[in-house]
């Protein structure tokens, strides 16, 4: 065991959903080490503590963890509970640190962001209550790396994670565990799984494309083995270190075989994908998408029909960019609609008071009280719930949201990879005129609201500004600017469009027809093309 030598750690501050970069950039000499030393150095509790540790076995992810475990050891943890060959999902990992009482966990993954060696990898820390580490420690790891001079570390060979049961390593324990079984444990407690089952032996067919990401084993094991959903029913079910050279982003884009099987006389009643870490989802019925907002909306809207909501729903939340469709669930429940910035720690302050048992955000995640991460399979679940207790397809139960709520046409339009100068220089433009907007026309339509948004979190009080640019419509349509933070290179830009229509005559035109004037207008207003160079968006949802 020794102290060893480190240099001060110049790079961005990592933010509550983790430090993203090259798998090059990690593997500098020092590079994790620093991360997870500074770590460490500002946490409380350590001595004796539990810690939980696994990821989505991208490439790196054993490595990653070895040299965790092995500084852990040093740093005077006292056990550290590691999924079988280091893999975890995201929302399993929250749940086996609240379920052992942990101090917190490492979770390593760059979320949708592709893998292998010349692909993305990252490290994020989850607190106590299974969530996102609070931006007031996540500030405090980032100035401690920028001063830290050592790491402490064990000396040690690696230790064999494909055996489950209790490994010594130096004075702490490491135990290996099934990643699966306390996930699937908890989805029994939630669901009801005979109603599932009654579907499935009924004829009821789907496809589950794990993309070749952490969510294969969990899916095979509860949808196939548990459920009884047909063999063959989870495609790209292995995870690999590279995702099979594919892009774990569950969207119409990067989910296109599993689009394509969905399409047409003879397609499954059912379709659904995962990401990287397994903390997204995409739903689709046959020829038939559902937008993540229209998602959460309907979910709620039909939580009656789940065990674990039985007594009611006591709120709902949404993140900004997010459709306001949520917003008129809550109003006819009679229950409150929090609007949060992007970031899930946001929805776990709220969920750890007990104000919301909902929560969602565009970017294909939706989650409830039962963890403090958005979950995929917990969606997909939710959805065949709901779907066996109405007896109804995907499509005739949107369309009956739609018919009683009206529906909220809404589309995301990403700019990736953009230069950072020109993102940073677009916002600052739109935020330079945001005051003359009220009462204004723009593009023919009489602008309602005008602002950049800002959060007053209703528990901690803690207040978040510039979390986006904000124009609201008379006629009840909104375009939100926003810059993401997911990315490993340059900036992403997303746009969100978003247009309510409450007569049914029109619920069935296509969201990008509905959306073209809004979006050409979002363009226009932006100067996206002259401060990005970018003629289009690189990806549409």
């Amino acid at each position: 065991m020794g102290f060893q030598t480190t240099v001060p750690f110049d790079d961005q501050r990592p933010g509550t959903s983790g430090l993203r970069k090259a798998v090059s950039v990690f593997r500098q000499a020092n590079y994790l080490e620093n991360f997870i030393q500074s770590a460490f150095d500002r946490l409380t509790g350590l001595e004796g503590a539990t810690l939980v540790v696994g990821g989505d076995g991208r490439y790196y992810n054993s490595a990653a963890i070895q040299t965790i475990l092995q500084m852990a050891a040093a740093n005077g943890v006292s056990r550290a509970v590691v999924g079988r060959d280091g893999i975890l999902s995201t929302p399993a990992a929250s749940n086996l640190i609240r379920k052992r009482r942990a101090l917190g966990g490492f979770i390593l993954s760059a979320s949708h962001n592709p893998g292998g060696p010349d692909g993305d990898f990252g490290i994020k820390f989850n607190g106590a209550n299974g969530g996102p580490a609070s931006e007031v420690l996540t500030d405090s790891i980032y100035a401690r790396s920028r001063e830290i001079e050592g790491y402490r570390i064990r000396d040690g060979a690696d230790i064999n994670l494909s055996r489950l049961g209790e490994i010594g390593l130096g004075p702490m324990v490491v135990e290996v565990v099934d990643p699966v079984a306390d996930y699937a444990a908890l989805m029994d407690e939630i669901f009801d799984m005979a109603a599932i089952r009654a579907l499935f032996a009924g004829g009821f067919r789907m496809v589950f494309d794990a993309m070749h990401a952490v969510t294969g084993p969990y899916a095979r094991e509860i949808l196939e083995n548990r459920l009884g959903a047909g063999p063959g029913t989870v495609i790209n079910g292995i995870p690999l270190e590279d995702f099979g050279g594919h892009h774990p982003d569950p969207n119409l884009v990067h989910a296109a075989e599993l689009v394509a099987m969905l399409s047409g006389e003879g397609a499954p009643d059912f379709g659904a994908a995962s990401d990287g870490d397994g903390d997204r989802n995409m739903i689709l019925g046959r020829d038939f998408y559902v937008s993540p907002s229209d998602s959460l909306a309907v979910l709620a809207a039909n939580a009656h029909c789940v065990p674990h909501f039985t007594g009611g729903l006591k709120g709902l939340a949404r993140s900004m960019p997010t459709s306001q469709a949520a917003d008129r669930v809550a109003a006819a429940l009679g229950i409150p609609c929090y609007e949060t910035p992007t970031g899930w720690k946001f929805f776990g302050t709220l969920l750890d008071a007990g104000k919301i048992s909902l929560c969602g955000e565009e970017s294909f995640g939706t989650g409830s009280d039962h963890v403090r991460e958005k979950d995929g399979l917990w969606a997909v679940l939710m959805w065949l719930n709901v779907l066996a207790a109405r007896r109804l397809s995907v499509a005739e139960l949107v369309r009956e949201h739609w018919r009683t709520c009206g529906r909220t046409i809404y589309g995301r339009h990403d700019y990736e990879g953009v230069a950072t100068e020109g993102a940073n220089a677009l916002m600052a433009e739109l935020r330079a005129g945001l005051a003359a907007l009220p009462g204004s026309g723009l593009g023919g339509r009489a602008v309602a609201t005008a602002d950049d948004f800002s959060y007053t979190d209703p528990v901690d009080g803690s207040r978040s500004e510039r979390q986006g640019v904000r124009i609201s419509f008379a006629d009840g349509a909104r375009i939100v600017y926003r810059l993401s933070g997911t990315g490993t290179s340059g900036a992403t830009l997303r746009v969100y469009l978003e247009r309510y229509q409450p007569d049914p005559a029109g619920h069935e035109t296509a969201a990008t027809e509905a959306l073209a004037d809004l979006a050409t207008l979002a363009a226009e207003h932006a100067g996206i093309a002259r401060h990005t160079g970018r003629a289009t968006p690189d990806v549409v949802t």
